[in-house]
């Protein structure tokens, strides 16, 4: 763990003391160096929690979260440089400095076999955040973005510190392998039930549940690129494996707990993909996309059988993937049109025919289409869910029909049909977001030779 975090943390020295001519190279090179020693923890093992530390143990669910967040250093810094081309040397040094500080916290909240470390380092999280969508925002809205996504997270934390606290009077530990075996099973008491809401709390509004969403379109939109692929791709995922950590931690829960939050899940996923058919932004739409893509990972991790948690993983990382490219297409779109509405940024495939290649592939992973991980997660999930209730069939049915229309929406109205006549000259396309593509569809399409590597569970 420590030859992950040691050179993460050093890269700090590296952006604040890299010369001007060589900053970018510099922290680039680095963190795809981390990131390629990090694939080292996918290989399989025999072992329950391996790389054990006192405070830290990867199993077969952090191990893939681990990867894809060290993955996504790299390309959140390639994927700033127009965005900060014309700032200040100091400006940019402050960036990559927060992008880099939310880094150990992200490894450490999801390698972490202590609850109270774990509350910590979920928390820290929200402060570098809070920084990048304040200060590096586009529009002057970047500031209530800012207070919805800080009261959000901690008006729904605080009950999930309490309830942490009570375990630890309760039990007289926090460790996960030991709270594992002690199993604090939940009975009908009202103190039972509303710890076990406390719990979930906070990560059903990090995921985020329909209904505790309305801090992430507001977020992703006045967020800079980095911070969206921030939130899209890992701060998201806190939520979902949150509640897997803590589901299987409190055995089986009681129905009344499991009955609201799968409900409005599925009433979500539905709901935020019928929103997405009337959206005019396009960052907002993708950002809805993560809340009905979300949806599902909550539905999932509630019913806490192994196939559920299984499809569960696999949609929260290829997600992570599908939703961060999605992001850098709408940015390079927004860095050359200067907007993000649909109806004046159309018809650009014949002036950037290649991008309209990457957005097709980006769309159609988006869409699970057949042999994509999303698909195979999407399927997972879907059988898991019917298999605990028939019913379910009908609005993951609907929300997975609706996903494939707004994503067919999306592509045909950026893509196709006739260039608005504002756009008279069009910057082309460049290596640098050939390379971001490219670095997030190859892992995409390996993942489906061995889709069982990030599957959490050996299928």
């Amino acid at each position: 763990m420590l030859k992950i975090i040691l050179p993460t943390i050093m890269l700090l020295p590296t952006a604040l003391l890299s010369p001007q001519k060589f900053l970018w190279i510099n922290t680039t090179m680095h963190s795809l160096l981390i990131a390629s020693l990090s694939l080292q923890w996918s290989l399989p093992t025999y072992y329950p929690l391996k790389n054990m530390t006192q405070w830290t143990g990867i199993d077969q669910i952090s191990s893939p979260l681990l990867i894809l967040s060290c993955w996504l250093l790299p390309l959140m810094i390639l994927a700033n440089q127009n965005h900060l081309q014309h700032e200040p040397l100091t400006r940019k040094r402050t960036f990559i400095t927060t992008l880099i500080t939310i880094q150990p916290f992200i490894l450490l909240a999801f390698s972490t076999t202590e609850l109270m470390l774990f509350y910590i380092s979920f928390e820290a999280t929200l402060i570098p955040t809070l920084i990048l969508i304040t200060r590096w925002g586009n529009q002057p809205e970047r500031l209530s973005a800012g207070i919805y996504l800080l009261f959000y997270t901690l008006m729904s934390s605080l009950p999930l510190l309490v309830t942490i606290l009570y375990l630890h009077s309760q039990i007289g530990t926090l460790n996960l392998t030991m709270l594992k075996l002690t199993h604090p099973t939940f009975t009908l008491s009202w103190t039972h039930l509303l710890s076990g809401l406390a719990l979930l709390m906070a990560f059903m509004v990090k995921a985020p549940l329909y209904g505790l969403h309305l801090w992430l379109p507001k977020a992703h939109v006045e967020a800079p690129i980095a911070g969206s692929m921030l939130l899209a791709a890992l701060l998201l995922k806190l939520g979902g494996y949150g509640i897997m950590r803590i589901t299987l931690l409190t055995g089986p829960i009681s129905n009344h707990l499991h009955y609201p939050f799968l409900a409005l899940a599925l009433w979500g996923a539905l709901m935020t993909s019928s929103i997405c058919l009337r959206q005019t932004d396009l960052k907002s739409l993708i950002a809805y996309s993560s809340v009905s893509h979300m949806g599902l990972v909550i539905a999932a991790s509630m019913i806490q059988t192994h196939w559920s948690f299984s499809g569960a993983m696999i949609l929260m990382i290829s997600h992570g993937l599908t939703s961060s490219m999605l992001f850098c297409l709408a940015n390079t779109n927004y860095e050359r049109t200067h907007s993000r509405i649909l109806l004046l940024t159309r018809g650009l495939q014949p002036l950037l025919p290649l991008m309209a290649t990457w957005w097709l592939l980006a769309n159609l992973t988006n869409m699970a289409l057949p042999p994509t991980t999303n698909l195979m997660a999407e399927l997972t999930i879907m059988i898991a869910l019917f298999n605990w209730s028939t019913p379910t069939i009908l609005l993951t049915g609907a929300a997975t029909f609706l996903t494939a229309s707004y994503t067919l929406f999306m592509l045909l109205t950026t893509q196709r049909g006739i260039l608005p006549n504002h756009i008279t000259s069009m910057q082309n396309s460049n290596t640098r977001e050939h390379l971001l593509m490219a670095l997030h569809t190859i892992p995409m399409l390996l993942l489906i030779l061995k889709p069982e590597t990030i599957s959490g569970f050996p299928l």
